[in-house]
């Protein structure tokens, strides 16, 4: 077995939390039972990670198995790598009946035709998902194994969840060798990013629910108010609109908890408007601006906003919405002809 070979795989049992490796190896299903059953987990993770390649050295290993051990601990630890959601467009209505083996095929060819050092490997989960393992390299390197993309596609539909490698040059090739393969005709990014790839997912395939604000604003009424009952009254309407910031809450954002999303943003167009005295009315160009949202758990940063007393209730649809325009981004886009940094198919 080659010794980055051995390096690799005692790098990713490093990765794993001791009371899971066994059960890891036993997913992976290269090493047998019985070589599992000679391995002491209640050591050190160092010393069962040199058991572990003693054991693949035995069975030679090659850079093959050992990505596949990499590909597992990836779909059970993906908030490890930070995912953005991509779209994929036909030029028509058509449909086409997919075949993985053709898919595959195409992929590898696309990539390797761009690209003579580059290894990839395929692994099928649940829900129709294909995970795919890119480790690039250079014309004259090989393929550096800890600079690895990922990707997570769902076949029949048109969506694509990607980790990209540090190597930002590569994204180009990765997104031509998808639309090739899966048929399509471009492919953009939906601009929306997160640790979380459940959750984007859930965005995307409308997994999570959310209701629409309904809210319409009451006219104020007016109260006698004595003094002998103003503290008491005080106390009562800051209790009816916690309640009422709470109940307009409920409506916007359910009771659910808000699918993960870390960044998200919007592209602007508005024309001018303003005093002819200044003398802009006439401008003909749209002003643009990008506006960017970003947090840890964004859609639940902006739920908490009203009830900390931070933001008016209810929020602007602008900002409530975000997962609905984040399935309506991509024809939005292409009704308003932005595409910048788009891949379309020769």
């Amino acid at each position: 077995m080659d010794e980055t070979v051995a390096e690799y795989i005692r790098r990713t049992v490093l990765k794993i939390p001791r009371d899971e490796i066994k059960t890891m190896l036993q997913m992976w299903g290269f090493l047998s039972e019985a070589q599992l059953q000679t391995l002491n987990f209640r050591q050190t993770k160092d010393n069962i990670s040199q058991e572990v390649v003693q054991l693949c050295e035995d069975n030679s290993a090659d850079i093959k198995q050992a990505a596949v051990l990499d590909i597992i601990y990836n779909h059970v630890y993906p908030n490890k790598r930070v995912w953005s959601v991509y779209q994929m467009n036909k030029s028509g209505e058509e449909t086409e009946f997919f075949d993985l083996t053709d898919f595959k095929k195409k992929f590898k060819r696309r990539l390797k035709t761009a690209l003579k050092n580059v290894t990839i490997n395929f692994r099928e989960y649940e829900d129709n998902a294909i995970w795919i393992r890119i480790a690039w390299g250079t014309p004259y390197k090989k393929p550096n194994q800890y600079k690895t993309s990922y990707v997570v596609y769902h076949s029949q539909t048109p969506y694509v969840f990607i980790s990209a490698s540090v190597i930002r040059s590569t994204l180009p090739l990765l997104c031509q060798a998808l639309v090739v393969a899966s048929n399509y005709h471009d492919i953009r990014e939906m601009e929306l990013r997160s640790h979380c790839l459940s959750s984007l997912q859930d965005i995307v395939f409308k997994r999570f629910s959310q209701t629409f604000q309904t809210y319409c604003p009451r006219p104020l009424q007016e109260r006698n108010v004595t003094s002998e009952n103003v503290d008491l009254r005080i106390i009562q309407e800051n209790k009816n609109e916690k309640e009422r910031i709470l109940r307009l809450n409920r409506e916007v954002f359910g009771d659910a908890p808000q699918p993960k999303l870390e960044f998200a943003q919007y592209k602007l167009e508005t024309t001018f408007k303003s005093n002819p005295v200044l003398d802009v009315s006439g401008i003909k160009e749209p002003f643009r601006c990008l506006v960017k949202f970003s947090s840890p758990h964004l859609l639940e940063s902006l739920k908490s906003l009203a009830p900390a007393g931070l933001a008016d209730a209810p929020l602007s649809p602008l900002l409530t919405c975000i997962p609905q325009k984040a399935r309506n981004y991509f024809k939005v886009r292409e009704r308003k002809g932005f595409f910048p940094g788009s891949f379309v198919s020769p």
